[in-house]
């Protein structure tokens, strides 16, 4: 029963976006040849597996990064006694294609890369955390940030053909750029804003808006959307606000989704904040109450105790 307990797979999908992610944990599956028609990027989590690419047998342990390109064609099998667990990005070529031309107007091609198995740790942690933003129902505006950090990574540390840039790209995003940008995610913050959206409001770039908006702000847009959803939820609860109410009303997927952010921003979560300011009423209410009433108990004769 162990054994067949381990035989898992799960996969995760964002509509409208040319992005998939999947998780497996196996200790006796084998895949046989096969290739998919996307970039596909992972990080073997635990145990190690081997497959055969590009006539060469390869083999991914734990913290090292996969790179296919579309149609290599590879199978794969444990390659330890303890199996092997693993998670995957499958990511279009218009979607590669696209965040690559925004970081960088102008670039022509798609990336090559020349080693399916990468030791890098710096690419590890840019897929784990755009692994995170799918999986974890993140808003649309942390996924695209999380995504072109990863593109621009393994395109960077560790394609062996780049996209050629242009001779001339565009500037930073300007200062009324930047403003019109942070009032849209005022003016939206419980919704599901994307990169694209803040770009085409502020009149520039994805890249040029990420980059210019935490220079001049010190956030990223997704945290600063973020924050915007914690300040709100926090109002609604000291208005008396259900925390599950609270939580949808200010963009949150659920409570658990607010609590976990609440609990990490303000050290606190939303019900334990709601108490302390109970307890700091009724402690309150309870002091007045003893003021006055030694002011009643004041000597014969005498009126009550005035400031």
């Amino acid at each position: 029963m162990p054994d067949a307990a381990r035989e898992r797979a799960a996969y995760w999908r964002l509509p409208g976006l040319a992005l998939e992610a999947m998780h497996a944990d196996f200790r006796r599956h084998t895949y046989p040849m096969h290739a998919h028609d996307t970039y596909s990027f992972g990080v073997t989590d635990h145990g190690a597996q081997s497959f055969l690419c590009r006539g060469e047998r390869r083999t991914s342990a734990a913290g090292l990064v996969m790179a296919f390109n579309p149609d290599d064609p590879h199978d794969g099998r444990a390659a330890a006694e303890s199996g092997y667990r693993y998670r995957m990005l499958h990511l279009g070529e218009d979607l590669l294609r696209g965040v690559i031309a925004d970081a960088a107007p102008g670039t022509a091609g798609l990336p090559l890369f020349g080693e399916p198995v990468v030791d890098d740790a710096c690419l590890a942690r840019a897929l784990d955390r755009l692994y995170r933003a799918v999986v974890g129902h993140a808003p649309r505006l942390a996924v695209d940030e999380r995504l072109t950090t990863a593109v621009l990574a393994m395109t960077g540390r560790a394609a062996v053909r780049r996209p050629r840039p242009a001779e001339r790209t565009r500037g930073p995003a300007d200062t009324a750029a930047l403003e019109r940008a942070r009032r849209l995610l005022r003016d939206r913050f419980t919704e599901d804003v994307s990169a694209d959206e803040l770009a085409h409001a502020a009149g520039c770039s994805r890249f040029a808006l990420y980059r210019g908006f935490r220079a001049a702000y010190g956030f990223a847009p997704s945290a600063y959307q973020r924050d915007l959803r914690l300040r709100h939820a926090r109002a609604l609860l000291l208005a008396g606000t259900a925390p599950s109410v609270a939580a949808t009303e200010a963009g949150f997927t659920d409570q658990a989704h607010l609590t976990r952010w609440f609990a990490r921003v303000y050290g606190t979560t939303p019900g334990a904040y709601v108490r302390a300011g109970a307890h700091s009423a009724r402690s309150a209410a309870s002091a007045g109450q003893g003021l006055r009433g030694a002011n009643t108990r004041g000597g014969a004769g005498r009126g009550p105790i005035t400031a």
